[in-house]
């Protein structure tokens, strides 16, 4: 097994790292790359001016990483008034460890889905919902926050850009390599994969890999695409990822 991580820096680089610790072989190629927000500089006002048991949603690592930065920045620390929400377990922890705050999240799949099944937001009437995001992504959790009553706002903690590579270039040295096992974090990365490599090699290589995915839906978006060979992680985190790739 010679296995590509196409997760971004540091988790794609920690993930590598672990897995040349247990013998495996395996490269890195981020294909998303991070900068800071355009709704950061307003954030911490906003926190402030939130009412006691308001909801605020993290939705990545890197969600927390930038909003506590700039939260550093103007001198202020989480507001405890509030009630936190993860998508999952690395990001649940993350706001915990740099707030000290009681943070709640899924303990099975990491998806909107999952959190939406909480049972303190099925009726939230009265409730402002801030949700902690990057740019874009899916609405289904501020759309379903809106139906249950909460006035909900999006934040953008910050911007993912591609990371541009040679697509012929990069398919030749993979496929010499000897890669035959991909490991893809989220639907945008998957379709930037799918179109960097050039036709020839999408199907004499790309496709007959094992995709290593981290839900059911990416796993459906995959079948689409024309992958054949699919596993899907327990979450998103380099633990769950490890299991899989063991």
């Amino acid at each position: 097994m010679t296995i590509l991580v196409t997760r971004p820096t540091p988790a794609g680089e920690r993930l590598v790292n672990r897995l040349r610790t247990l013998g495996r072989v395996a490269y890195h190629a981020p294909l998303i790359d991070f900068t800071p927000g355009c709704d950061l500089p307003k954030l911490p006002q906003t926190l402030l001016q939130l009412n006691i048991g308001d909801l605020v949603f993290v939705l990545s690592q890197h969600s927390v990483n930038y909003a506590d930065s700039v939260m550093g920045r103007a001198g202020l620390t989480w507001p405890t008034h509030l009630s936190y929400y993860a998508i999952g377990r690395a990001s649940g922890l993350a706001l915990h460890r740099i707030s000290s705050l009681p943070v709640v999240y899924p303990h099975t799949r990491e998806i909107s889905e999952t959190l939406l099944m909480l049972p303190a937001l099925q009726k939230l009437d009265g409730k402002q919902a801030l949700i902690l995001r990057g740019n874009g992504g899916r609405r289904l959790l501020g759309d379903t926050l809106r139906e249950r009553g909460a006035a909900v706002s999006y934040y953008e903690c910050y911007q993912r850009s591609p990371v541009y590579y040679d697509g012929n270039e990069r398919s030749v040295h993979w496929q010499r390599d000897g890669v035959d096992t991909l490991v893809v974090t989220s639907g945008e990365m998957l379709q930037q994969l799918y179109t960097l490599v050039p036709d020839y090699y999408r199907s004499l290589w790309l496709l007959r890999c094992c995709l290593v995915v981290v839900s059911e839906r990416l796993a459906i978006l995959a079948q689409d695409l024309g992958w054949s060979t699919i596993r899907v992680a327990d979450s998103a985190d380099n633990d769950a990822l490890i299991r899989v790739l063991k």
